[in-house]
C-alpha cells in the first residue's frame, strides 16, 4: 500500500471556519434554543437554515462550477465538530454529510448542475433513504424496488429512519433494480410518497418514515446502478459524522472539567479526588482518539485503499468515545446529570443515536475487517 502523507495542523482556512463557526452557533444556537427548537412541530428553523447557506456552510464542498465553495471534506470537518460541540438540530448532517458526498459520488454533470445550485443557495434540504429492516446496516439488505415504466421508473418500498425527511425538498431513495442497486431523486410531494416523523431518542434529530407506493421517478444518478460509489459516498458520511462525535465528546469533557472544578465535597473541589481524576484523564483520551482517527479519515478521502480502512476506523472508535464520554458526563455531574434541566442528558442522546445513524460499532468493525482481508 502507497505511503499516505497528511498534515493535521490547522490551515488559515481552517482556523476562519472553526471561529466563524463557533461565534455563529454560540450566538443564534446556544443550548437554550436548541432546546426550544426540540420542542417545536420540525424541530429546526429554516430562516437558521438559510443563514447557514449564506454563510457558505452548506455549499461548503460543492465545487465552484455548481454553486459551492469548492473546498473539501477537511474543512467541511471543523464546521461539523463545532456542530457536534453544540448538539446542532436541524438537517444540516442530512443534506451536507450525506446528501451531497451521495450526489458528488454518483450523479453525473447534469444532474449535478441540476441539483447542487439549489442545495448550495439553501433551497433546497436533502436527505437519502438508503437502509431497511433492522437486521444490520448492510446495503444488500435493500428491499425497495424501481421497475422501468417507459421512459420513467415505479418505486415501491418502505424506508424507516430516514434523518430529517420530514424536512426534505428533496430525498435520495436507494433501490434495487435488475441491475443492481440505484439512487433515484425524489422530490417532497410526490405522488405515492408517505413521509412520517417517528418517535425517536434523539429530539435534536429528527428521522421519518419515507412509504413509497408507485411513486414514479426519472433516471437514477448516473443514469445507472450505484456499483461501489454509494458505499464509498457512505463512507464520507461517516467520516464526517465522527467528526460530529468528537465534536460532542469534547465538549462533554469540557463540562465534565468545568464542573470538577466548581463542585465542592468535603470541603474541596471534586477534581482533586483520585478518582474524578482518573475519569476526566481516561475521558482525555477517548476525545483524541476519537479526534485523530476522525480527522485521519478527512483527509484521505481521495486515497481509495486508505479510505476503506479509515472510514469505518474512525465510525466506530467515535461511536463508542463519544457514547463512552457521555456516560461519564452524566457520571461526574452525579444527580444534577440525570435531569432533564441538565444539559449533559442531550450529548448522551446524541451520541447513543449517532452511533446507530449509518451503523453501529460492530458493523463499522465488520467493514473495516473486509477491507483488510480478515
Amino acid at each position: 500500500m502507497a505511503e499516505v502523507r497528511v498534515s493535521y495542523a490547522p490551515t488559515e482556512e481552517t482556523t476562519l471556519l472553526r471561529n466563524t463557526a463557533r461565534e455563529f452557533l454560540s450566538n443564534r444556537l446556544p443550548i437554550a434554543t436548541v432546546r426550544e427548537m426540540m420542542m417545536t412541530p420540525d424541530g429546526f428553523d429554516r430562516a437558521v437554515w438559510k443563514e447557514m447557506a449564506e454563510l457558505g456552510w452548506v455549499g461548503l464542498a460543492i465545487p465552484e462550477e455548481h454553486g459551492g465553495a469548492g473546498y473539501g471534506t477537511t474543512e467541511l470537518s471543523v464546521i461539523f465538530e463545532e456542530m457536534g460541540r453544540m448538539v446542532t438540530p436541524g438537517p444540516f448532517f442530512a443534506t451536507v454529510g450525506l446528501a451531497i458526498p451521495v450526489i458528488l459520488g454518483l450523479a453525473d454533470e447534469a444532474q449535478k448542475s441540476g441539483l447542487l445550485p439549489g442545495i448550495a443557495a439553501g433551497e433546497i434540504i436533502a436527505t437519502v433513504a438508503a437502509f431497511e429492516g433492522s437486521r444490520d446496516w448492510g446495503l444488500e439488505n435493500v428491499e425497495t424496488t424501481a421497475t422501468r415504466d417507459g421512459d420513467g421508473w415505479v418505486l415501491e418500498g418502505v424506508k424507516p429512519h430516514v434523518l430529517d425527511g420530514h424536512l426534505a425538498d428533496l430525498i435520495l431513495v436507494v433501490a434495487r433494480t435488475d441491475q443492481g442497486l440505484a439512487v433515484f431523486p425524489v422530490g417532497a410531494g410526490a405522488d405515492g410518497l408517505t413521509v412520517e416523523q417517528v418517535d425517536v431518542l434523539d429530539p435534536t434529530r429528527r428521522q421519518a418514515t419515507v412509504t413509497l407506493e408507485g411513486v414514479r421517478a426519472a433516471a437514477p444518478l448516473g443514469s445507472g446502478p450505484a456499483g461501489d460509489a454509494l458505499p464509498r459516498a457512505l463512507g464520507v458520511a461517516s467520516a464526517l459524522l465522527a467528526c460530529e462525535q468528537a465534536g460532542g465528546a469534547q465538549r462533554c469533557l469540557e463540562m465534565s472539567t468545568e464542573y470538577a472544578k466548581t463542585r465542592h465535597q468535603f470541603g474541596r473541589p471534586i477534581g482533586s479526588f483520585q478518582a474524578v481524576k482518573h475519569r476526566c484523564a481516561q475521558m482525555l483520551v477517548k476525545v483524541e482518539h476519537a479526534r485523530s482517527v476522525a480527522y485521519h479519515a478527512v483527509r484521505v478521502t481521495e486515497d481509495p485503499a486508505e479510505f476503506a480502512i479509515a472510514a469505518p476506523l474512525a465510525a466506530s472508535v467515535a461511536s463508542e468515545s463519544y457514547v463512552w464520554a457521555a456516560g461519564e458526563n452524566i457520571q461526574i455531574h452525579g444527580g444534577i446529570g440525570f435531569t432533564w434541566e441538565h444539559d449533559a442528558h442531550l450529548y448522551l442522546k446524541r451520541a447513543k443515536s449517532s452511533s446507530l445513524l449509518l451503523g453501529d460499532p460492530r458493523y463499522h468493525r465488520r467493514t473495516l475487517g473486509d477491507a483488510l482481508g480478515l
